[in-house]
């Protein structure tokens, strides 16, 4: 096969490497713009699991970058005039070039032809092969020609950064935050041989801006570093190489290859240095595509194999290096943290390391995190913590007068299984479960404020005297029989309103027995949905009353804690959203406006509801939707919820429009918990893909949320949180009658 590589960096130098092992009688020519010499940057890192993935495919290349690299376990974190210690992380530098030479020299004695200072910027000039590779990086000619087969984008972040070198060698991966009059200022600092270190600066715009760096050479840039981090680099000085101030860019591409050509490395995806090496993902390509070629039928099969197989690990990576990005964006939030609990949520910034991965690298650390923890939860709650302190989702919250015994919520879940709105043996059973399962809140699902209110005919109500007996029925079991607390969740669907179950068809008008539906503008959900009636004065009287009726109910029949539902589309939160909201009255346009009937049905809840019960308020932080909510505007909205009166925010996203476009994966929606946690100022309630007890205790010890709230982990299994205790070695106390399973073993049976 007649192979030619345009670019000879890791990508192009480590895929000619393996192909050539793999047959000897590939033809193989990698063409480099560059002296081999010559490459941006000092040191790049590799984790131990990317080491043993690149010993395994070459040892013979790998040993010899062993040889050269610097290896450690700690990472440090610089704050406060305080060094914050975690240790186990198992990461190796290596200096860039001597990592190219190693390359270079191993591509060589293979009989790789490599051809530096020799650019090709038109892919057609070497069409006589028969795979051609565009790794020639971020600046990529190749991805340039082929943009309307691979549709490229770039996603340039505000932050500016500038890549330095030093001579001081750190022993540790090692951050520094630091303050002066202009803003604070980032280090990223690590060790990639015996004397040497990679030193990079990070700043926001505005930092950038008013301390005149965006007016300063390379030289200017190098001493104002060594001046402002002196005491830092403890007498050593800064290295340049092409050292300005940049901002990164990430890279995606719809697809990777066009007839025979491939994209590989920085041409096809970008990742945070934040979070770790182009250099690794730009290797495992070569792996990956190096592996496909060879158990295919032909060069095609093959690059459909390597692109199905890679781009899922390149964008769960891409994932994890948005948020570690938007992390370092916005480190101001954090700057008031203590600093083991700045130290913790530096460290699981991604959501890729957990409180579990931490508790098995350093378990010292975890359990001073977890400490502190247990400490802030007694001060918090009035209530002691036993020593030795359990793991966070264990620790009691406190909101008004209402104490949870744990910080693990069961989310409201709408089972379209009442009668008018009458709750039944079913929900009785359901929600029942669940609290003896040990959770420590139980949502029952969206009760709705009128028979008019109602997702579809099966929905659970809250607007006939009869249903307070169905619903007390049901507190009455969870508040005797556990140590749950229950609370209640109030909507009225809107124009989601009149559809049917949603095992018939989620979100799909009624064909028989649809009721009007009401909604701030005309708009139906789906064309082929009812049209809603716009709301006038009358019609907002009318559900004003309704849910304070309900909220009179809800306490009569005992609940606990009374949530309004503002998000997901339904009535309250499309008058939030200006997808939904088209009014030109004092009830539409600005947000302030938008928000205004959802704050008057939260102040006539609030004013009935009791005052030494908690209130939430269900939002959806973003619309997922061109010109939609965005995530400063939730921040906007807690504040305004705060300021009538709300307790906690239960943070979800989306639902709004049909054709939202969510950006799924583990944790998705917690980010938006962090940010109105710590802008808006009030306790926040996660949701959204977790699933396991080590995301809780990560979310909740890194401070992203005060509770977290399970769905579908609950219907699943309902016993979850005893499960949780059991694996984490924590006593949970069961219900007298199953008294004996504190003696039981599942691993004996």
């Amino acid at each position: 096969m007649r192979i030619v590589s345009i670019g000879g960096g890791p990508a192009g130098l480590y895929f000619a490497i393996l192909m050539k092992k793999a047959d000897s009688s590939h033809r193989i020519t990698v063409y480099e713009r560059n002296r081999l010499d010559d490459t941006f940057g000092f040191g790049v890192v590799f984790s131990d699991a990317t080491q043993t993935t690149l010993a395994d495919a070459d040892p013979e290349t790998f040993a010899e970058m062993a040889h050269h690299a610097y290896r450690w376990d700690d990472i440090d974190v610089h704050y406060q005039g305080k060094v914050i210690r975690s240790t186990g992380h198992g990461f190796s530098g290596l200096s860039r070039q001597t990592l190219l030479a190693i390359l270079a020299g191993r591509a060589r004695s293979l009989g790789v032809e490599l051809c530096f200072e020799r650019e090709i910027t038109d892919h057609r000039a070497v069409q006589g092969a028969d795979l051609v590779l565009a790794a020639d990086g971020f600046n990529s000619a190749v991805r340039d020609a082929l943009k309307s087969h691979v549709r490229p984008s770039l996603d340039w972040r505000p932050n500016r950064f500038v890549w330095l070198g030093t001579t001081r060698p750190f022993n540790a991966f090692t951050f520094y935050f630091k303050w002066t009059e202009h803003g604070l200022w980032r280090v990223h600092a690590y060790q990639y041989d015996g004397r040497h270190s990679t030193f990079i600066v990070e700043c926001t715009e505005h930092t950038w801006r008013a301390s005149g760096m965006d007016r300063a050479s390379e030289t200017d840039t190098v001493a104002f570093c060594e001046s402002l981090f002196r005491d830092e680099l403890q007498g050593h000085g800064l290295m340049a190489n092409r050292s300005v101030w940049r901002q990164f860019a990430t890279v995606r591409n719809e697809r990777w290859h066009h007839d025979n050509v491939v994209l590989m490395g920085d041409a096809a995806h970008t990742a945070h240095f934040s979070i770790g090496s182009g250099t690794k993902l730009a290797m495992e390509d070569a792996l990956a595509l190096a592996r496909a070629l060879q158990g295919s039928r032909g060069i095609a099969t093959a690059l459909d194999e390597y692109e199905s197989q890679q781009r899922p690990v390149v964008e769960s990576f891409q994932r994890a290096a948005q948020i570690s990005l938007e992390w370092f964006e916005n480190t101001e939030r954090y700057m008031e943290f203590h600093p083991l609990q700045f130290g913790f949520n530096l460290l699981t910034r991604s959501f890729r390391v957990t409180h579990d991965n931490l508790k098995v690298r350093d378990p010292a650390f975890v359990e001073t995190v977890n400490t502190w923890f247990a400490d802030e939860a007694t001060r918090q709650s009035g209530v002691p913590v036993d020593r030795p302190a359990p793991p966070p989702m264990f620790t009691p919250f406190r909101l008004r007068d209402l104490v949870l015994n744990n910080r693990v919520v069961v989310s409201p879940m709408c089972q379209y299984s009442a009668d008018d709105g009458m709750p039944n043996d079913w929900h009785l059973v359901h929600l029942g479960a669940r609290a003896m399962g040990g959770a420590g809140l139980v949502f029952a699902e969206m009760t709705d404020v009128s028979p008019e209110a109602r997702i579809s005919p099966g929905c659970a109500g809250l607007y006939r005297p009869e249903h307070v007996g169905g619903w007390q029925r049901i507190v009455d079991f969870v508040h005797h029989h556990t140590s749950a607390k229950i609370g209640i969740q109030l909507g009225h669907a809107g124009r989601k309103g009149a559809t049917k179950l949603a095992w018939e068809g989620m979100d799909q008008p009624l064909e028989d027995g649809a009721w009007p539906i009401l909604a701030p503008s005309p708009l139906p959900y789906y064309a082929h949905g009812q049209v809603p009636k716009e709301m006038d004065r009358r019609d907002m009287d009318t559900v004003n009353r309704d849910f304070t009726r309900s909220a009179e109910l809800a306490e009569e029949a005992g609940f606990d804690i009374l949530e309004l539902h503002f998000a997901h589309g339904y009535l309250l939160a499309s008058f939030i959203s200006p997808l939904t909201n088209r009014r030109t009255d004092a009830y539409g346009g600005s947000l302030e406006n938008r928000m205004r009937f959802p704050l008057e049905i939260l102040d006539a809840a609030r004013a009935v509801w009791p005052a030494h019960k908690p209130l939430s308020v269900r939002i959806s932080a973003v619309d997922w939707a061109p010109g939609g909510l965005e995530a400063e505007d939730a921040v906007a909205v807690a504040r305004m919820l705060q300021g009538h009166g709300c307790d906690i925010v239960d943070v979800s996203a989306g639902q709004t429009v049909p054709d939202q476009r969510p950006v799924y994966g583990r944790q998705f929606q917690t980010p938006f918990s962090d940010r109105i946690r710590h802008e808006a100022g009030i306790a926040t309630m996660a949701v959204g893909n977790i699933s396991s007890y080590t995301d809780v205790n990560t979310i909740l010890a890194a401070g992203r949320a005060d509770l977290c709230v399970m769905a579908r982990a609950h219907l699943w299994d309902p016993y979850w949180t005893r499960h949780a205790a059991r694996e984490l070695g924590y006593a949970l106390p069961w219900p007298p009658p199953y008294e004996s399973l504190n003696r039981y073993n599942p691993r004996f049976v």
